[in-house]
């Protein structure tokens, strides 16, 4: 018994000894053996190292961000400015010393933003004012390609636009519900922002339907986050914690030009039928009745001696317009169009633009606290001016 007892000493002493060698000498064997946190024996000072394969934390949103970055683009685009005309260029005295140097002196500008790609097809979803007045369209995808692209069509009026590129295997992203999202839900913004390559950042939505922001001219209907988003993201993915498009980002407030925490998306409701308009049409065809609503206001509401301090009241009538034809005046308060109650004027508007031209319209309006019904005859609303928006420049 002695002789097992002095065998068993022996043997744990000299294990000993060796495992202290072998973790002075030899730190990274002693961590494979023991399977603990391997220790990094590249470098003068030993480090651990979590060990290869490890679980994702929890709460990662790394398998959203992974389903949809492929499917956000880099756009970059040129265009040469006008440049005035000086008149010494025409003299032939002139050119007889200088020659013809001074044509190719225009220098081009060069802009850059964000896409996705919403279709196999090639086609991609960005920003109007990312795309316009382009010479030159190119697309950088997140595997390498890159392709020139050519304009399908664009809406100014929600400041989208449709390109197309000519490449096979595209991986297209998958439309979210919109509908199903909440204030307080998660959100991720994918662009390219400042040029610095594709960036994914992370916030919350903080608001649904925001509207009367002065961004766009008349159709406003934007989701608010908190994610950070920057010049060059416009026109990138707001998406869902699975990956799904909730939006397209398109612009913020901020007083320094970058993130303040306050972004704004068109809702890929919006943009669905946008898209699906410009593909088969190249264009967006809304219905117009030609007036200029305002919304009530407490203080409208008092003057006109109104019961209700919402809807709309039209402040002008276009002369000839359908609605002048129609016999609706400046002053009518809106009740409803087509049976539909008119809650404000941004939706008055989306209610109308939704009409189909040539088709017939019951507009229902207040006159001297009287209500009276008018039979409209829809027409085509005319096209926006282009609205001067500030280029994301790298």
């Amino acid at each position: 018994m002695r002789r097992l007892w002095l065998l068993f000493a022996q043997t744990v002493t000299v294990g000993l000894a060796i495992l202290f060698i072998v973790t002075t000498l030899k730190p990274e064997w002693a961590a494979a053996m023991l399977g603990s946190n391997k220790l990094h024996g590249t470098t003068s000072v030993p480090m651990l190292e979590a060990p290869a394969n490890a679980a994702p934390v929890q709460n990662s949103y790394r398998a959203a961000a992974a389903h949809a970055m492929p499917s956000v683009v880099n756009v970059f685009t040129s265009k040469t400015p006008p440049r005035p005309q000086n008149p010494l260029l025409n003299d032939p005295f002139f050119r007889k010393f200088f020659g013809d140097r001074f044509d190719d002196q225009d220098e081009r500008q060069i802009s850059l933003g964000s896409g996705v790609i919403v279709s196999s097809h090639g086609y991609i979803l960005t920003n109007n004012h990312v795309v316009e007045a382009a010479d030159e369209i190119e697309v950088a995808l997140a595997d390498g390609r890159k392709a020139s692209a050519k304009v399908v069509g664009a809406d100014p009026e929600t400041d989208l636009a449709v390109i197309k590129i000519d490449l096979d295997n595209l991986p297209a992203i998958t439309l979210g519900r919109v509908e199903d999202a909440r204030v307080g839900d998660v959100v991720l913004a994918i662009g390219n922002p400042f040029g610095v390559g594709q960036t994914v950042t992370m916030g919350i939505i903080s608001a649904l339907g925001r509207n009367h922001l002065g961004i766009l001219d008349a159709f406003e209907n934007f989701i608010q986050t908190d994610a950070a988003i920057n010049p060059g993201n416009s026109g990138g993915a707001l998406i869902d914690a699975n990956g799904n498009l909730l939006g397209i980002n398109t612009a913020i407030y901020s007083r320094s030009g970058g993130s303040l925490g306050i972004g704004f998306a068109i809702p890929v409701t919006t943009v669905k039928s946008v898209m699906d308009a410009i593909i088969k049409d190249g264009q967006v065809i809304r219905g117009y009745i030609g007036v200029e609503p305002q919304d009530i206001t407490p203080e409208l509401a008092e003057s006109f001696g109104l019961k209700k301090s919402n809807g709309a009241i039209i402040a002008g009538v276009l002369k000839g317009g359908p609605a002048d034809k129609a016999g609706i005046r400046p002053g009518d308060i809106l009740v409803s169009v087509n049976d539909k109650p008119v809650v404000d004027m941004s939706e008055m508007l989306n209610d109308i633009a939704q009409l189909k031209p040539g088709s017939k319209a019951r507009i229902v309006v207040l006159r001297n606290n009287q209500e009276a019904s008018y039979t409209v005859i829809v027409g085509k609303r005319p096209k926006a001016q282009p609205r001067p928006v500030e280029d994301d420049q790298e």
